[in-house]
């Protein structure tokens, strides 16, 4: 898969220290350490993952047949770039909710409905919906199963689920060209902080299971591939934007020291390294919808049957007849 680039420079800003002692807040249920959306990191971690992701979650998205009319929730929104794009498509005659246990990102777009929503915990909002869609949200929520039991049961009839989770454990550096000093600093703070991560309670390989939980979810139509970037000017924000989030952690984890933090971060700005992403692991599936069934009559000499073939999808609105999904990608 290729991930079409904008050509636009991403602004890479001088690393400034932040104060000493700042606690990283909770988020997805009390899972791992969080990137809280009340640092201004976050808003940088927001843009970069949408110049990194946005097109391929777009075609994923535009695969299930998304189109006017439809309502869609968007689970763990965020920031805005993803809700936004959905109500475009989506059109004033369907409705799009963004939930996020923080919505501070979010508010005042006035495109889309904003709702503060913890997913592990709570109800999901009143459905049902033609689609439901997160993206690096459920690797982070202690109670994923019921998560994703919740998305699943606001679906309607032929209405479809797509999830997007990071798979660390399939790719694990973060310079997968370790070529010299620079790039081992770098793959040894990535890997001391996925350690963290992992006892807190995150899966790092969340992501390859997609597949089976939807169908085990009783999801059809089960498919999913994987896409990540190896470099770019995103990549690289990404990467400053994240580690200026947890440099505390880290060195009060003992992975690193400031000095050895301001070095990478001063690599990083350098743009003499290639940055590599997790595998960002897409699966989807669709709910089995309901079939109208179809009388049979005698039709020819011979007295022969036939009926109407096909899958009719009803709901309190229309009737829809949808082609079958490609999965082939």
């Amino acid at each position: 898969m290729k991930l079409t680039e904008t050509n636009v420079p991403v602004t890479v800003p001088v690393a400034a220290k932040p104060a000493r002692g700042a606690i990283l807040g909770v988020c997805r249920a009390r899972v791992g350490i969080c990137w809280t959306n009340q640092r201004p990191e976050a808003g940088q971690r927001f843009d970069a993952l949408s110049e990194l992701f946005n097109a391929s979650t777009f075609r994923h998205l535009s695969a299930v047949g998304l189109e006017p009319g439809w309502r869609v929730w968007e689970a763990g929104a965020g920031g805005p770039s993803v809700p936004s794009w959905l109500a475009e498509q989506v059109g004033p005659e369907g409705r799009v909710v963004a939930t996020d246990i923080d919505t501070a990102w979010m508010s005042g777009t006035g495109r889309f409905e904003v709702r503060r929503h913890d997913v592990g915990v709570d109800p999901p909002p009143m459905g049902p919906f033609d689609l439901v869609h997160a993206r690096l949200l459920l690797v982070h929520v202690s109670r994923r199963d019921r998560a994703l039991a919740a998305m699943v049961s606001v679906l309607r009839p032929g209405g479809w689920l797509v999830l997007e989770e990071a798979d660390p454990a399939l790719q694990p550096l973060v310079c997968p060209d370790e070529t010299g000093p620079a790039q081992q600093l770098a793959n040894r703070l990535k890997t001391g902080f996925r350690e963290l991560l992992t006892e807190r309670g995150v899966d790092l390989a969340y992501g390859r299971t997609l597949p089976g939980r939807l169908r085990a979810a009783g999801l059809v139509e089960v498919g999913a591939d994987a896409y990540f970037p190896i470099t770019g000017p995103a990549c690289a924000e990404l990467e400053r934007a994240s580690v200026e989030q947890i440099r505390d952690r880290l060195v009060a984890a003992g992975i690193a020291t400031d000095v050895e933090i301001e070095q990478h971060l001063s690599n990083v700005i350098s743009g003499r390294l290639d940055l590599a992403t997790s595998p960002m692991i897409s699966s989807w599936g669709g709910l089995r919808p309901t079939v109208e069934p179809v009388a049979e009559r005698p039709t020819g000499h011979l007295g022969a049957t036939a009926g109407v073939r096909g899958t009719v999808e009803f709901d309190d609105c229309a009737v829809r007849r949808r082609p079958a999904r490609n999965n082939a990608r």
